[in-house]
């Protein structure tokens, strides 16, 4: 069975662009979770445009004892004003998994995987101290990356495939190279012992697909597209529910 953890950054992204409470990002996951999903993510950043450090800890309380939870990151970038950076974070809420990402302050959202020959000496360490605080370590990973079985000799359990080159070959049409890396990716890391999660940008067809192909693919966090598909379905009962609030008593 593959877990679906549900990433809420983006109830962050909206509910910081008005200020105040709303959307609530915990009555969010809290909806994710009774809905049935196994898992809540969050990739707090250091300039805290969406997630921050005390929706972290709000929802690892919120998780403990009824689905994973992952804190995505880059465990390099250091703490500045609010942000007391990721392994802070990590000390603090002590979540099932922490997913290393190579990002740059600048990125819109995280485009690539770590290159193991030039990380391998920081990455080390890093995990170390992430699994000293109980928590499974999974590295961001290209599909390509030739060097994904390293993974496990630097101490980490799993990888995720970054599956946005896959995701747009589908939407034009011709996926089958990019899906066909992403099933060697995954052989790779079985054959090395190490767990294969996916993410990013991958949607409901997108899903079936790659699913099919990586039988023993682990887990999927899912964000942007999930929350798009939200409001899409949910947006018609939501506007009969004012309508009827409308309506003569």
């Amino acid at each position: 069975m593959t877990l679906l953890s549900v990433n809420v950054n983006k109830i962050a992204v909206l509910r910081n662009s008005r200020g105040g409470d709303e959307p609530d990002v915990a009555t969010a996951a809290r909806t994710c979770i009774e809905a049935g999903a196994g898992g809540i993510t969050v990739h707090p950043r250091p300039d805290q445009r969406h997630i921050r450090p005390d929706d972290v800890t709000n929802l690892a309380a919120l998780c403990t004892g009824r689905v994973e939870f992952n804190i995505e990151g880059n465990g390099f970038a250091p703490a500045r004003g609010g942000y007391p950076g990721l392994l802070a974070l990590v000390a603090r809420t002590r979540p099932t998994q922490c997913t290393l990402v190579p990002d740059a302050d600048g990125q819109i959202t995280s485009d690539h995987g770590f290159d193991l020959r030039a990380d391998a000496a920081r990455l080390r360490p890093l995990i170390a101290e992430l699994r000293a605080h109980g928590c499974r370590v999974s590295l961001f990973m290209d599909a390509d990356a030739p060097d994904i079985a390293r993974a496990a000799e630097l101490g980490a359990e799993r990888v995720e495939i970054y599956t946005g080159p896959y995701a747009a070959a589908f939407a034009r049409g011709d996926p089958a190279r990019e899906l066909a890396a992403c099933v060697d990716a995954a052989e790779r890391a079985c054959a090395a012992g190490l767990g294969v999660n996916a993410g990013h940008d991958l949607d409901q067809p997108n899903l079936r697909v790659i699913k099919a192909a990586i039988p023993a693919l682990a887990e999927v966090s899912i964000g942007h597209a999930l929350i798009r598909d939200a409001l899409y379905a949910g947006l018609a009962p939501t506007v009969h529910a004012y309508l009827r609030a409308l309506a003569p008593a």
